[in-house]
């Protein structure tokens, strides 16, 4: 697989992460403490593919490492706000895979930071 098409695939994983993302965002409780959670994790997990999307596309490597690495940190409190969530039990069955998906995308978005 080349860089593009590595690219292109990584970013088709992030929107669809996204989706589910803001799916389990939805069902969230309305209680004002649901609704930090659902605001929390709605920005972090749909900013790691808006990231990475704009460093596809960035003017320099310094400006390609430094979306890269914002992508990492909302990977990693993206996956800190779905654990709250889990240790709230307010999660649905799709949480399990959120979780292992937000560690698998930190886990990429580290091996690429990592060398640059």
């Amino acid at each position: 697989m080349t860089n593009k098409e590595f690219a292109i695939k990584l970013e088709k994983r992030t929107v669809k992460f996204a989706i589910n993302i803001i799916n389990l965002s939805v069902s969230l409780p309305n209680s004002p403490e649901g609704l930090v959670l659902r605001n929390q994790l709605t920005k972090s997990g749909t900013s790691i593919g808006a990231n990475y999307r704009e460093a596809n596309r960035s003017r320099s490597p310094k400006d390609f490492k430094n979306k890269i690495k914002i992508s990492l940190g909302e990977a990693s409190e993206t996956d800190y706000w779905l654990e709250i969530i889990e240790n709230l039990n307010w999660g649905n069955k799709n949480l399990t895979n959120l979780r292992t998906e937000a560690k698998e995308l930190l886990a990429i978005f580290t091996s690429i930071a990592n060398k640059l």
